[in-house]
């Protein structure tokens, strides 16, 4: 049968229109899809564990359950201790305000000398905000109670989806491999590995880079002595998962909170500077040893599908942005007709080359 050629606009019309509805579809059911795909990313973290377990002669359901117990109790102690430093935090919060209400004043004295505004219309303004906040205030704590609902529910239902995408695994597999022609099987099933291989390399030294930039923040904040050290640097850390835009968030929020505790800008000043140093040092000498070249996406992509994943799906959707870009495009190196996308996904300038360098060959062979 002859295949049906449709007209540029046409095509464009339809893939514009499945991009949409695909888009649709993820902000309607992101509270499905996010601990799903977390479940399938912890799922794949822990299948070398589950596998030293059975090499041990622990039965099968036994070792997976103890590879989620394990995640947890680790998962566990993080979050233990960043609670007994928030503790600490809290207590010093009426420093911190007293430093706010100081830097306020500072601003509103600055407001008032550079750009000739009163303090009477500074404060008119302020308490006009004040009062459209506090209409506002009811329905955010009911937004917030919703979302902090949801976010618990999710917590629950990811080790129970994690529990179920390892048990199985093999079933999970030898569907995707049966979607397709039996000509395509190893292409299927060197996708499936690659992919595996990816998000365990990949996010197991996203997150041994990380640990390394906390200790590395939490070490500089040390030396110039600035409050909750070990905090500040990993909340850093955390929010480096989120490419680009986490590091920003990560500079005001440190620099800001070392001010108000302080009051000092000279530690607001070395704070910032710790923390340019650090991403220096991560993104020349620490990323590309630990991570390297196990994905190679570019940053227009990142911060793009980052922004977009976080409008659709939250914070979640920042952290499962960047895996789901690498699979996407293992997925399209793979496949000959989405080659273009893979390519346009990828950080590699050498593949821009390849087909100049083909058609020399071809020309010197024809000569």
């Amino acid at each position: 049968m002859d295949q049906i050629k449709l007209p540029l606009y046409v095509k464009l019309s339809l893939v514009s229109l499945l991009l949409a509805l695909w888009l649709y579809g993820l902000f309607i059911g992101q509270y499905l899809l996010l601990p799903l795909g977390f479940a399938v990313l912890i799922s794949i973290l822990l299948r070398p564990v589950e596998a030293r377990l059975m090499k041990w002669k622990v039965p099968r359901v036994p070792a997976i359950l103890l590879s989620i117990l394990i995640a947890i109790i680790v998962l566990g102690g993080v979050m233990f201790f960043i609670s007994s430093q928030v503790q600490n935090f809290i207590q010093d919060l009426p420093t911190i305000k007293k430093n706010i209400n100081t830097l306020v004043t500072q601003v509103q004295q600055w407001v008032r000398q550079q750009l000739h505004v009163s303090q009477h219309q500074q404060q008119q303004v302020v308490a006009q905000a004040k009062e459209k906040a506090t209409g506002e205030i009811g329905t955010v704590a009911g937004g917030a109670l919703s979302i902090i609902g949801s976010s618990l529910s999710n917590i629950t239902l990811i080790p129970i989806y994690t529990f179920l995408f390892m048990y199985y695994r093999e079933l999970l597999r030898t569907f995707v491999i049966r979607l397709f022609h039996k000509k395509h099987n190893d292409k299927v099933v060197e996708v499936i590995s690659e992919v595996r291989f990816i998000i365990q390399h990949y996010i197991a030294g996203l997150l041994l880079e990380n640990s390394c930039v906390a200790v590395l923040n939490a070490i500089g904040l040390f030396i110039i002595g600035a409050p909750y050290a070990i905090l500040l640097s990993i909340v850093g850390a955390i929010l480096n998962l989120i490419p680009y835009i986490g590091g920003l968030i990560a500079v005001f929020l440190i620099s800001f909170i070392t001010y108000t505790n302080t009051g000092e800008v000279s530690k607001l000043i070395w704070s910032v500077v710790i923390f340019l140093v650090v991403q220096f040092i991560d993104n020349n000498f620490i990323y590309p040893r630990i991570i390297g070249s196990k994905v190679k996406l570019n940053a227009l992509v990142c911060i793009v599908g980052v922004i977009v994943a976080g409008s659709l799906a939250g914070i979640g959707g920042m952290f499962l942005s960047i895996p789901f870009i690498a699979i996407c495009k293992t997925i399209f190196d793979r496949v000959d007709e989405l080659k273009p996308w893979g390519m346009l996904l990828g950080d590699d300038f050498a593949a821009l080359h390849e087909p100049r360098k083909r058609r020399k060959i071809e020309e010197q062979d024809k000569n």
